[in-house]
C-alpha cells in the first residue's frame, strides 16, 4: 500500500498510539498553519543636508498618513550628507548593500548617483529639477526604467522669479544668477531668455564649495548688480542659512527658490509648496510598496505655489514692497 490515512492507522497499529498521533496531527495544525510575520519594508533616504529636515518630516508625516508606522510597519534608513555631496555614492552602495525597497533621494547629485548604481530598486525622487533634460526618465507621462517621483518646474519658474524681483525693484537692469556648477544647464538657459524678455543683463557666479560663495557675491557686486536669485540646488538648500547670511552681508536684495530661506532671513521667495510635494512623494513610495512599477507611474508637476515675503529684512534693506506684490503674497513675515 503506497498511501496510508491516519483514518486506517487502527488496523497497522495499536488503538492508544494512533489516538496519540491523530492528537499530536490535531494540536500541530494551527501552528503549521498560522502566517510568518509580515516582512517590514525598508526605505532608504538620502539628504544632502542634515537634521532636522521640515521636508524629511512632511515625507514622514505623508507616510504616516497613508497608515504607516514608522518602526512598526515601515523602517527608514536615513543618510545625511551634511551638506558635502562627494559622500553621496558611498551612500547610495550601502543602502543598496542593505538590499533597501525603494530609495527616495531629492534633486542632484543623490538622484543621479541612485540611478548609475541599481537599475532594479526602485528610486523616488521627492523633487527634481528637471528629471527629463537629465536622462533620469524618458518622458513625465512615462518615466520607464526603476525610477519616477515629482518633477519642481524649477526651471520654468525662473521666469516668475525674475518678474517679481523686477517689480520689487522697478530700476533693476543688472541681475546676478547664483548657480550650482554641478546642476544641469537647462535652468540657466531658460532664466537667460527670461532675463532677456525683461530687459535685464545677467552676472551668472557658479558655486562648487561653500568657500566660493563668498568670492562670488563679491564679483556680484563689482559688476554692480542690483539683485540676485539663486537657482535651485539641494547643495544651496542645504547650507541655507549661510547663503542668506552671505547675501545680507552683500546687501543684496535677493530671491529664492524655496521659502525655507526667507524662513531664515532671506528676502522674497517663490516656489512649489515643497512640503506638499515631500507629502505626495509618500504616495509613490505607497503604491510601489503594494506592487505598481515606477515605470508605469508618471512624473508629477506641482499644482501648489507659494511667494512668501520677509518685511524685517525689506526694512534693513531699505526696500518697500509696491501693493501689487504684497496684495498677491502667501505669507508676508514680519
Amino acid at each position: 500500500m503506497k498511501t496510508l490515512w491516519i483514518c486506517d492507522l487502527r488496523f497497522w497499529i495499536g488503538p492508544t498510539t494512533a489516538a496519540i498521533l491523530v492528537f499530536s496531527f490535531l494540536a500541530a495544525a494551527p501552528a503549521a498553519g498560522a502566517q510568518q510575520p509580515a516582512k517590514v519594508p525598508r526605505i532608504g533616504l538620502i539628504r544632502l543636508g542634515s537634521p532636522p529636515d521640515p521636508l524629511v518630516e512632511a515625507f514622514r508625516q505623508g507616510l504616516r498618513d497613508l497608515g504607516y508606522v514608522e518602526g512598526r510597519t515601515v523602517a527608514i534608513e536615513y543618510r545625511w550628507a551634511e551638506g558635502k555631496p562627494e559622500r553621496i555614492p558611498d551612500f547610495t552602495v550601502e543602502l543598496i548593500r542593505l538590499k533597501v525597497d525603494i530609495i527616495v533621494t531629492v534633486g542632484e547629485p543623490d538622484t543621479s548617483a541612485a540611478k548609475q548604481a541599481t537599475r532594479t530598486i526602485p528610486i523616488v525622487f521627492a523633487a527634481h529639477a528637471d528629471p527629463v533634460g537629465t536622462g533620469l526618465v524618458a518622458s513625465l507621462a512615462r518615466p520607464g526604467g526603476n525610477i519616477t517621483g515629482l518633477a519642481t518646474m524649477t526651471a520654468e519658474l525662473s521666469e516668475k522669479r525674475l518678474e517679481l524681483l523686477k517689480e520689487a525693484l522697478p530700476k533693476l537692469s543688472r541681475v546676478a544668477v547664483l548657480r550650482d556648477a554641478r546642476q544641469h544647464p537647462a535652468d540657466l538657459r531658460i532664466t537667460e531668455a527670461a532675463a532677456q524678455a525683461l530687459g535685464l543683463r545677467l552676472q551668472v557666479p557658479e558655486v562648487r564649495d561653500i568657500n566660493d560663495l563668498e568670492p562670488a557675491l563679491a564679483a556680484a557686486k563689482k559688476g554692480r548688480v542690483g539683485g540676485l536669485t539663486q537657482l535651485q540646488s539641494p547643495f544651496f538648500f542645504a547650507h541655507r542659512a549661510r547663503f542668506v547670511e552671505a547675501v545680507g552681508k552683500a546687501r543684496l536684495p535677493a530671491m529664492y527658490p524655496h521659502r525655507a530661506f526667507v524662513d531664515v532671513g532671506g528676502l522674497m521667495a517663490y516656489s512649489p509648496d515643497f512640503p506638499y510635494m515631500f507629502r505626495r512623494a509618500a504616495t509613490y513610495v505607497d503604491k510601489i510598496l503594494k506592487g505598481a512599477k515606477p515605470a508605469d507611474l508618471p512624473v508629477e508637476q506641482p499644482t501648489r505655489f507659494e511667494l512668501v515675503i520677509n518685511m524685517k529684512t525689506a526694512k534693513a534693506l531699505g526696500i518697500r514692497f509696491p501693493q501689487s506684490i504684497l496684495i498677491r503674497a502667501d505669507q508676508v513675515i514680519q
